[in-house]
């Protein structure tokens, strides 16, 4: 009686595993990474044949889970991956973190966002509005830029040198406000206080009138996942009030850290 098995399943099971499993493997090799694999990187980490690697790298790069940098050497996260992930982070234990963003607008009695990197750009997760009749709207989901607002200027600052870089050479560093920092070194300058101070201020640098604070949200090994930030008018709510009410921004970042998937 003729075997049933194909020789793509018998080339599995020599080579360990079903595709899907070590297609889930490689792309969680490449996005705990933080930066772009090459395949003998791929293949030694995942101890695999390097042929089986790119096999996989170019289903997944066609499928838009993998893209190749400049160059084309090296693969790393793509928009359908990153998508994939920002999907699984706003639907997990939603309730908590609404919960937590709820508390913490009512201490400080200003509108507190829950944000994310994304690409070239910040993504808001969730969102909990003040009570004031005067605040900007910005609905989850919405983006904003990186090098002029606090969630921003944090996720750069914790990014390793190479890739901060690499991210810097993409971005359009326009003036948003005549506060915006448009250089390279003035950034590089306040990426440094970020990371000694532990939280990332906007000077009404991508709104005229508009002040923001934000702190990171990090998992075990201190890897910053999110932020928490809290913004409002600089009318009513000062640089100085801002920093008053850290302590409650960091005790809310450690409580969303929880709701977070263990890396």
């Amino acid at each position: 009686m003729p075997s049933l098995e194909t020789p793509v399943t018998q080339v599995e099971e020599r080579e360990g595993g079903s595709a899907t499993s070590r297609a889930l493997e490689l792309l969680e090799t490449i996005a705990r990474s933080g930066r772009a694999l090459a395949l003998p990187e791929m293949a030694a980490l995942l101890d695999l044949p390097k042929p089986t690697v790119h096999r996989l790298c170019q289903k997944l790069e066609g499928e838009g889970y993998l893209t190749r940098e400049p160059g084309g050497r090296r693969y790393t996260v793509g928009r359908r991956l990153l998508r994939l992930g920002l999907d699984v982070m706003r639907s997990g234990a939603t309730f908590d973190r609404r919960a937590i963003l709820e508390k913490l607008v009512n201490e400080i009695g200003e509108t507190c966002n829950f944000t994310a990197l994304a690409g070239h750009e910040v993504l808001y997760l969730d969102r909990v509005e003040a009570r004031w009749p005067l605040r900007l709207h910005l609905e989850p989901g919405s983006r904003v830029p990186l090098h002029c607002t606090a969630s921003g200027k944090l996720f750069l600052s914790a990014l390793p040198p190479e890739r901060r870089d690499k991210l810097l050479d993409a971005l359009d560093l326009s003036a948003y406000t005549p506060t915006t920092l448009t250089s390279r070194a003035a950034l590089e300058q306040e990426f440094a206080a970020i990371r000694a101070q532990g939280y990332s201020l906007d000077r009404e640098e991508f709104l005229l009138g508009l002040v923001a604070i934000a702190v990171p949200v990090v998992d075990t090994q201190g890897t910053t996942l999110a932020a928490i930030a809290c913004h409002a008018p600089s009318a009513r709510f000062s640089l100085e009030k801002a920093i008053v009410h850290l302590p409650l921004l960091q005790e809310a970042a450690k409580r969303m850290a929880a709701t977070l998937p263990e890396s």
